[in-house]
This record gives C-alpha cells, structure tokens and sequence, in this order.
C-alpha cells in the first residue's frame, strides 16, 4: 500500500522516555492496556494516547486490509492509508493486534488502547453508538466461499449443511439473518485465519465473509477454493475513534479525501484489491 516508512511496534510495555513528536520507538510487544496511557497533544491539535505515534488498534489476520508480512511486519491496504494519516500528524504509526470485539464495541478507542481502529470494520447504526466513524473509505460486499469442486452455489445449496462465519461481523449477521429460510447451520469462528482453514479442511461446506479477503483466499489457494456468490450488502468500511475524538476525525477525513483527490488512494487500492471500481 504505499512506501512503508513508517516506525511499526506493538506498544512498549514500559513508559516512554521521550515526549518528541518523531523519534524512535520501542519494539517491545506488551500491550498497552497493562500501562497507563501518556496522552499527548499533537502539533495538529490532537490529543493521542501515546506520545509520538498514532496508535491504531486492529485484527489480524484479514488480508487484504491488515495482515503481517513474511518480516512479522503489519502491511495493507488499510495500514497504507494509517501510514497517511501519521504523517499528516507528523507521527509514527504504531500497529495493536487485538480481539475484534473489542474494536466493534467501541471499547479500545474509549479506554485509551488506541487512537483508532483500522479493521475493515463495517459502518452501522448499532456500531455508531459507540464508535466516532470516518467518512467511509471502502465499499464493501459480502461473499460465499467453497472448496474447489463444491456444487454450493447459493445460500439454499446449504440446506442440512455447515456455514462458518467470522464471530462479531456483519458477515456472520448476514448468514443468522437468512439461516431459517436456507436451513444450514452456522459455526462460528473467532478470526479469518481459522474460519478460512475450516473450509479448507472441510470443516463446513462453505464460509461467508468480505469479497477482498475471499479474493486473497483464492490467489493464494487456486486449487482448494472458489468464491461462489456474492452478496450486494451496501456495506461501507470507516476507521472507528473515541466518541467526541472530532479533533483526530477531521485529520482522517481530510487525509481521505487529499489521497482521493491527487490519485494516492486509488494507487493504494490497485496494489491491495486491484481495479478500483468506477463510479
């Protein structure tokens, strides 16, 4: 997703000594809801939770969007565009893998694990409860994947069969709200990861999630797996901060609509999703 200059770590478990707005970070990979947070304000106006560094909570693994390279290093199209965002602030980006349900509920942002959330998380009147959206920076469609092979075509296919789904996501919402009228059941699964190797080992007979990391799923298993439908949700993706956090929301929406503007954001998305869509 763009030149990666950007300083990654999971937070430093022990404070940091300097209050510099560029300068080096720690590697150590505590978390940092086991210290107290040093909040700090920005030249830009925003107070962060750590001083020096945009500090970005999200949920991995879930190529495209967030996933670690063969380095151990946080790399996608969503950490692209938190690479933008620090350097509009001037800072570091600083990557915290952690369970969904706590970005979906709002509760990291709120307690000071992190400035904002980039997980390929949905927008949604429940979510906005509890969570200060960006404008939305991805449009979103779900999808049906199976194994190689599978005569499952559709949702009905399933009848008296095992759909998986990743816990706390629309996807799994979408499956639960259209399981009575097909007769499957669902499985849950707590990450990607685990709900992709179910399929592939014929756990369930097909798994419902987001279109790109279907997509990903097929590139990188050809021969094992094929996308079988999709599913016009009208979903759009926005980056999740503490309720009230304006001051962080107006860099975001501003950096998105900059990279809109001169080409930076469709550069990002062809090296991650491919052809952007035309609208």
């Amino acid at each position: 997703m763009k030149s990666r200059r950007s300083f990654r770590v999971a937070i430093a478990v022990a404070a940091l000594s300097s209050l510099a707005l560029a300068g080096c970070g720690s590697s150590d990979s505590g978390s940092p809801s086991d210290q107290p947070s040093v909040e700090s304000t920005n030249a830009a106006g925003v107070t962060l939770v750590q001083p020096g560094k945009l500090t970005v909570c999200t949920h991995l693994p879930y190529a495209p969007f967030e996933a670690n390279d063969d380095s151990g290093q946080t790399v996608g199209f969503d950490i692209d565009l938190m690479d933008l965002i620090g350097k509009k602030l001037g800072v570091e980006t600083a990557v915290v893998d952690t369970p969904f349900e706590g970005i979906k509920s709002g509760q990291d942002m709120s307690t000071g694990k992190c400035d904002i959330a980039a997980a390929g998380m949905t927008i949604t009147p429940e979510r906005e409860k509890a969570i200060l959206f960006s404008a939305p920076y991805f449009d979103a469609t779900q999808a049906l994947l199976v194994r190689s092979g599978s005569t499952v075509g559709s949702l009905a296919d399933l009848k008296d069969k095992k759909l998986g789904a990743q816990s706390a996501t629309t996807g799994l919402d979408y499956a639960k709200k259209h399981q009575s009228e097909n007769g499957y059941r669902v499985v849950e699964f707590q990450d990607l990861a685990s709900e992709t190797q179910a399929l592939l080992t014929s756990q369930v007979d097909a798994a419902i999630n987001d279109l790109p990391v279907w997509t990903e799923v097929v590139k990188k298993n050809p021969d094992k797996a094929q996308i079988a439908a999709q599913f016009d949700t009208g979903e759009q993706y926005g980056f999740g901060m503490k309720l009230g956090n304006e001051a962080l929301k107006k860099v975001v929406d501003e950096t998105l609509a900059t990279a809109k503007s001169d080409g930076t954001y469709d550069t990002i998305y062809k090296k991650w999703i491919g052809d952007v869509p035309q609208s």
